[in-house]
């Protein structure tokens, strides 16, 4: 009973912290002749004789240290799933003569992960949330030399394993159970964290709202609940002995945050008076007149993104223009020249940073001499897309220019900061910063015909008249949406702002908002409550944001024998200083200069560090991915982050 007694101490209730390093006995009874070691991850060790089968390999240090428990050899290395931090040290079993297994769903992951990062993204790119990926490939090939697929055996010197599909915070992972005479183990990768934890929300998010990853995996703890294993051996953090309670209490946790989670409203099959209930049809076609001065676009299952604020003399201003065919649109300009007197569109302010919401403000440009406004945190993200790996971008739509080439960007003729205010024809309008559904956001305001109205892009959408609905629209990390830089500092400033009427995107016109933005704005703490319960990191912004470490350009392209410049923006949350190790690896061909960061970051602050790429003569044409091995305050966490460099001969 020994070891089990030192279990406490050593092993359980560390969550995510680092453990000293050195191996560790699993279980004196359940597994005698099974150790951890823990580094970039959990490396389980399971000895016969000399020789050794590993579950996970995390930054390979294991292997310089297998002798200490008696090991000369490793056969088998079988993979949990596909996150660089388990499988970063691959190239250490070269000439080893180790074998490789990992999940049959993630074999290209492992195989080709250079094609997983896109320099031309669009939204339908696998295992991307709208052309920004959340899957983690190593970066470099790893050849595998069996893949399994679930309710698979393996057999390694009489140790049979069963392999279970628990998939969820990755697309495939899968759990290895190992039947022992005293009870099942289950080597269970990043299923769940000791104290019914998630390891990070971001690889879990799948989708843009819609609660695929969470359903996926509550099914896979309903599956592992049902095998009923006596001990859990994840990824990172603790063993955990006797799992039921926990995996009962992660199931309950994830069923709340799915409730939270998924939007209020059916954005799939609402309809033309769910969105609005406010407009009247005009004789201009699909043209609804929201009051004398203000009209929308509107028909059947038709969600672009178009406000327009018409003034007496027929010069107008657009709230975003994105989603439309641009025929159609210059049908329904037309017929507002003919019947309303609309002379000239002077500008189209854009909410927010989505390709969709001014996918059309480049041909308003064309046509109509329509300048291009924004607030200033949106320029870059809208100028230069391929910098940056959010969601939505607007090359990821596939529009084309009036040359047949491909848009990948528009010039921003006019950027605002938060709060300035300007003049048009007679009517005054603020442009604030609003951030919700992204960071890079902004709400436009102003009295329009007796009343307070805000444009408030893709932030707020619903019915006020439900008090059912919160009025959420998709809470997507990848966005850059950290609820107290997001829906949080959203829904506070629209409590503050008090508009009469809301002119939300993708057409949704919302009045008396008043009650609806209060249980807006409880759901949002509502929202962070959920994830901070789930949440492995004391300040969940570690665990939700996957750009708290984050290079600038992402995606850069360089010639063979040149270099580039990126900038490598890197956060500290806390409330403390922080020690922030990184170290910048490449793979075959590249370099980097420095390769090593050791940096102190005051409390709650940001910093940049230029970084020089160089592609050498011999480097390969095509994708490389580069990796930032990260670590604060000597607490590893691997190769969490990365990005991309094209190489061009």
């Amino acid at each position: 009973m020994k070891y089990l007694l030192l279990l406490p101490a050593m092993l359980i209730g560390l969550g995510n912290a680092a453990w000293t390093a050195g191996f560790s006995p699993i279980h004196s009874k359940l597994a005698p002749d099974a150790f951890v070691w823990a580094d970039t991850c959990n490396v389980y060790v399971l000895r016969d004789g000399d020789a050794a089968l590993l579950i996970d390999l995390g930054d390979g240090s294991v292997m310089d240290h297998l002798g200490e428990i008696g090991v000369k050899r490793v056969e088998w290395v079988l993979f949990t799933h596909h996150h660089r931090e388990q499988c970063q040290g691959a190239s250490r079993l070269r000439n080893t003569g180790a074998k490789v297994a990992a999940p049959e769903l993630e074999r290209e992951l492992f195989e080709k992960p250079e094609g997983f990062r896109k320099m031309d993204v669009s939204l339908e790119d696998r295992f991307t949330v709208y052309g920004s990926s959340y899957v983690r490939p190593p970066i470099e090939p790893i050849v595998l030399d069996r893949a399994f697929k679930t309710n698979d055996t393996f057999t390694w010197r009489g140790h049979e394993f069963t392999c279970l599909d628990t998939r969820g915070n990755s697309p495939g992972g899968l759990t290895y159970l190992l039947k022992q005479p005293k009870g099942l183990l289950a080597f269970s990768g990043d299923l769940m964290l000791d104290g019914a934890k998630m390891h990070t929300w971001f690889d879990t998010e799948w989708d843009y709202g819609f609660a695929a990853g969470i359903k996926a995996l509550r099914e896979s703890v309903a599956q592992l609940t049902a095998k009923q294993p006596a001990l859990l051996l994840p990824s990172h953090g603790g063993i955990i002995p006797n799992p039921r309670t926990q995996l009962s209490e992660f199931a309950d946790k994830l069923s709340r945050l799915e409730r939270l989670y998924v939007r209020g409203y059916d954005p799939e099959k609402g309809s033309v008076a769910y969105q609005d209930k406010v407009s009247k049809p005009t004789v201009v076609s699909n043209v609804w007149q929201v009051s004398p001065h203000l009209f929308k676009f509107k028909r059947t299952n038709f969600w672009p993104n178009f406000s327009l604020i018409l003034a007496e003399n027929g010069h107008a201003i657009l709230s975003d223009c994105g989603l439309l065919d641009e025929r159609f649109l210059d049908t329904a300009l037309e017929g507002m020249r003919e019947h309303f007197g609309l002379k000239a569109i002077d500008a189209v302010i854009v909410s927010h940073m989505h390709g969709d919401h001014f996918l059309e403000a480049h041909h308003l440009r064309e046509k109509w001499g329509t300048q291009i406004w924004a607030l200033d945190n949106m320029v870059d993200k809208m100028e230069h897309p391929e910098w940056f790996d959010y969601s939505a971008p607007i090359q990821a739509y596939g529009k084309k220019n009036s040359d047949g080439s491909r848009l990948s960007g528009v010039h921003v003729d006019r950027s605002f900061k938060s709060g300035e205010s300007f003049n048009w024809e007679g009517h005054q309008f603020t442009i604030d910063w609003m951030p919700g559904q992204t960071e890079f956001a902004l709400c436009l305001h102003g009295i329009i015909d007796g009343r307070k109205v805000a444009f408030t892009g893709d932030n707020i959408f619903g019915d006020p008249d439900n008090p059912n609905q919160t009025g959420h629209e998709a809470m997507v990390a990848h966005n850059s949406a950290i609820l107290e830089e997001g829906y949080i500092y959203g829904a506070e400033y629209l409590k503050r702002l008090k508009p009469d009427l809301l002119m939300g995107g993708h057409s949704f016109v919302m009045d008396h908002p008043s009650a609806f933005i209060e249980r807006y704005r409880k759901w949002s703490y509502q929202m962070r409550d959920a994830f901070r319960t789930l949440s492995s990191e004391k300040d969940y912004r570690y665990w939700f944001d996957p750009f708290w470490v984050r290079a600038e350009p992402y995606r850069v392209s360089i010639k063979q024998g040149s270099s580039t410049t990126i900038q490598l923006h890197v956060r500290n949350f806390n409330a403390r200083s922080q020690q922030h190790h990184i170290e910048v690896h490449t793979g075959p061909g590249l370099a980097a200069e420095p390769s090593v960061l050791d940096e102190k970051l005051a409390k709650s602050s940001r910093a940049t560090f230029p970084i020089r790429l160089h592609a050498r003569t011999d480097a390969s044409p095509g994708v490389h991915l580069v990796a930032f091995d990260l670590t604060l305050d000597g607490r590893r966490f691997g190769e969490r982050f990365d990005c991309i460099v094209n190489v061009a001969p």
